[in-house]
């Protein structure tokens, strides 16, 4: 996979430049604008309004450009073009490297737009479907059932993102679809997972805890016997489901279980990248003001949002959630500042459930609005929902 702004390579086509005299007009080496849209480098700030000028662009259109990156698949080898010209001729080589692809979709999950890398990870999950339906040797169609419950599942989560959280059954296919494969897969810490991202849609889509407390249970029961790392995140989901009902000693017993998980996890567990102490804290941090404890909440929430800095997704969600738990103890001017972060941290990845926090921050300073940091605010929300 290659990364590339293509907008902005659009961009400088539309207003009449090569890469050449882009550089020329800039003052800089025609290998620097290639390294910019090729996202290895960015414009320096001082160089960046003569950029914008130059491609008759606001500076905060251009900023958007710089962020909107999009995936490219590679093309694929010729072993790999033969294999799926010949489907019947799948090995485990050509399993690898569709492996491969879907992993390193996924790495770019917590980084990159959830649109950009929608098209590559749509190709790669109807190439593994179409290989697995077309394998002759057993072995290779387990291994591709492997591999099509991992690609299933980054598509629920793609998907799900896409439509701002808001379609719920196409996601729900694409789990349903990660769960068969995972059993044929004889998979199940990956049928554990997707499994507790149905819990997800349930609790943050469907806002049905119940529905989501049993789904996070179903998913902590699957992972027991062989990932303590799942468990405790399925369970954290089984406390926030609690919280959500405002049922406090039900959610502080199923954080104290989920702890306990978090204590056994080994070098052997392979899903231990899911579960860490970030997670916990940021799992917890929602939990208590869920519960109307906010101020509980916040310094959790604060130390997270700081730990989760190369998880941006994850970040934006938490510094939404933390926002939150500034206004609701009238903390304001924590808030604004924290509330500006949070959409920096959206526009950057456009991530479905930091949009959400967003907006729900946004829908709770309404008392406000008439103050111009609050319209500011509301302008750069109405910006992004446009942009999205």
């Amino acid at each position: 996979m290659t990364v590339k702004r293509v907008r902005l390579a659009q961009r400088r086509k539309a207003c009449g430049f090569t890469q050449e005299s882009f550089a020329e007009h800039l003052g800089v080496e025609r290998s620097t604008v290639g390294r910019w849209e090729s996202t290895d480098t960015e414009p320096q700030p001082w160089l960046r309004p003569r950029m914008a000028r130059a491609l008759n662009l606001a500076d905060q259109d251009l900023q958007a450009m710089l962020d909107d990156v999009t995936v490219v698949p590679r093309q694929p080898s010729e072993r790999m073009a033969f294999v799926l010209q010949n489907p019947t001729s799948a090995d485990l080589v050509a399993v690898a490297s569709l492996h491969e692809q879907v992993r390193q979709l996924d790495e770019s999950y917590d980084t990159a737009s959830s649109t950009s890398l929608m098209g590559a990870a749509g190709q790669v999950h109807g190439q593994v479907k179409v290989l697995r339906q077309h394998a002759a040797n057993a072995r290779v169609r387990r291994a591709l059932y492997e591999v099509e419950a991992d690609a299933a599942i980054l598509m629920s989560q793609l998907v799900w993102d896409v439509s701002q959280r808001r379609d719920h059954q196409a996601p729900l296919r694409y789990l349903d679809e990660a769960v068969a494969a995972a059993r044929h897969g004889r998979d199940t810490t990956t049928e554990a997972y997707a499994v507790l991202r149905k819990s997800f849609l349930a609790l943050y889509g469907e806002k049905d805890p119940l529905r989501g407390g049993q789904l996070a249970d179903q998913a902590a029961t699957i992972a027991q016997f062989t990932s303590p790392s799942l468990t405790g995140l399925a369970l954290l989901h089984v406390a926030e489901a609690h919280a959500m009902a405002g049922r406090l000693t039900a959610c502080e017993a199923a954080l104290k279980t989920a702890d306990a998980q978090f204590h056994k996890v080994g070098e052997d567990d392979v899903a231990a990248p899911y579960y860490t102490v970030n997670e916990y804290n940021r799992l917890a941090g929602s939990c208590y003001l869920f519960l109307g404890l906010p101020a509980r909440a916040e310094p959790i929430l604060r130390t997270t949002a700081t730990a989760l800095g190369a998880k941006k997704k994850s970040q934006a969600i938490t510094l939404g959630n933390l926002t939150l738990a500034l206004i609701r103890q009238g903390k304001l001017d924590e808030a604004v500042v924290t509330m500006h972060r949070t959409i920096d941290a959206v526009e950057l990845t456009r991530g479905g459930g930091g949009l959400n926090v967003a907006f729900s921050a946004g829908r709770e300073l309404r008392p406000w609005r008439h103050e111009s940091w609050a319209q500011e605010l509301n302008d750069r929300l109405l910006a992004l929902m446009a942009a999205i």
